[in-house]
């Protein structure tokens, strides 16, 4: 029976997608592991793999395709023997995708009634059981329970090998599906529709730019954030004469080997130490209970054109700075060509956003949820400051912590601020 290949979910908060690329063609024979499609999420551009083996029998979803939903079939996939003509209905494009962002719509009327969605398959341990749609229908034939496989496909997926030689069991029946939550009370807009704006703006001369997937992402994630983050802001500054004249020594030595160290470095190793010696506020919101952790995973925000990616530096307290400068730029610079998987942005607890180098004094970060805190650093500028009753000039640079009140209270949040501070202005002592 032919084998729909669905639109995978990439990210754990990935939706749809854009099919930016095929790979193979139809008539081509593929087995579980080649790589037959380049699939772009909201944030990167990502290899997908074959869970089973077979021959592409048809494609469903031309390349380009924009606003793909997870799971919609995308390709047929024929087992040896079949043919095109046992493909069927399963052949029929859906309209779930589209090649241009849609127009606005008025949203349709809820249906009176529809039947509910079968639950996927649960692990023993209550999370979601990874199989092909083929090794699935098997395990449903032969009532094989998938929670008693162990899969080989890529990922820890079961596929239809797995199977082979497994005992039938008394499958576990589908968990009812939750009934539909009550539409929420209606609140007031936010601002002037969009309707009203492209009328108030009709006899401007104007440019319409769609949103992609990116872009419709991070403003949603920053208008929750602001609505639901109870925020607060805490402000210091540094001096950063012993740490420039502490850098400028350390580059001198490290030239020979292609290290150049940044301000930026000193600023993660700082926080990564502070996060360390103040660990309550190395924590994150989890909804109902705060997570602490215990490595200092510091996300740093990379600009890129149409939006930003905050790839995490993990273990960020044992790593050297001229290990930290490294795998920043790498990461940098795979953020930038949406080359980073899910894995490299997505987690940590804190997160520093550095605007210093386009010469903005200070400003104030919205937290990336689910982080506690994030830093805001502006540039730094030759400032007078009064030292031992005489003023001296002095490289004095501002810093914002931005912290979420449900993590973090105000003194926890001023202690870390301080632990920050102090590395920067004692430099020497990250690397002991």
């Amino acid at each position: 029976m032919p084998t729909e290949i669905l639109m995978p979910a990439l990210s754990p908060t990935m939706e749809e997608g854009t099919l930016a690329k095929w790979l193979v063609k139809e008539g081509d024979e593929v087995k579980a592991g080649d790589v037959i499609a380049e699939i772009e999420t909201d944030k990167a551009t990502m290899e997908f793999e074959a869970v089973d083996e077979g021959r592409v029998g048809k494609i469903l979803i031309a390349e380009g395709s924009a606003g793909v939903k997870v799971n919609t079939p995308i390709a047929v996939l024929l087992e040896e023997g079949e043919s095109a003509a046992d493909i069927g209905a399963a052949a029929a494009p859906k309209a779930a995708a589209t090649t241009e962002a849609p127009k606005a719509e008025a949203a349709p009327a809820p249906a009176a009634a529809s039947a509910p969605a079968p639950a996927a398959a649960k692990a023993a341990d209550g999370g979601r059981i990874f199989a092909s749609p083929l090794a699935r229908r098997i395990a449903a034939e032969k009532g094989i329970d998938l929670a008693t496989l162990t899969g080989s496909g890529p990922r820890g997926r079961i596929v239809k090998a797995d199977l082979e030689g497994a005992k039938p069991g008394a499958a576990k029946p589908a968990a009812e599906a939750p009934r539909a939550a009550a539409a929420p009370a209606a609140t007031a807009p936010a601002g002037p529709s969009a309707e009203t704006i492209l009328k108030m703006y009709a006899e401007r001369e104007t440019t319409e730019v769609q949103l992609d997937g990116m872009r419709r992402t991070i403003a949603a994630r920053l208008s929750e954030a602001k609505q639901t983050i109870p925020h607060f802001y805490l402000r210091r500054s540094a001096k950063l004469d012993a740490l420039m004249e502490f850098r400028a020594l350390l580059n001198k030595q490290l030239e020979s080997r292609g290290v150049k160290l940044s301000v930026n470095d000193f600023i993660i190793k700082a926080s990564a130490l502070a996060l360390q010696e103040v660990p309550d506020a190395n924590a994150v919101w989890a909804g109902d209970r705060i997570l602490k952790l215990k490595p200092s995973d510091v996300a740093v925000a990379v600009a890129i054109e149409g939006g930003l990616f905050t790839p995490v530096l993990k273990d960020a307290q044992q790593k050297t700075l001229s290990t930290l400068s490294a795998e920043m730029k790498d990461l940098a610079s795979r953020a930038k060509s949406k080359k980073l998987a899910p894995h490299e942005y997505q987690g940590g607890s804190f997160a520093i956003s550095n605007l210093g180098m386009f010469g903005i004094e200070n400003f104030d970060a919205v937290i990336n949820p689910p982080h506690g805190a994030i830093l805001a650093v502006g540039a730094g500028i030759q400032t007078p400051v009064v030292e031992n009753g005489e003023i001296v000039i002095r490289n004095v640079m501002s810093m914002t912590l931005s912290v979420d009140h449900r993590v973090i209270d105000g003194a926890l949040g001023a202690q870390l601020l301080e632990k920050i501070v102090s590395h920067l202005e004692n430099p020497m002592g990250m690397l002991a």
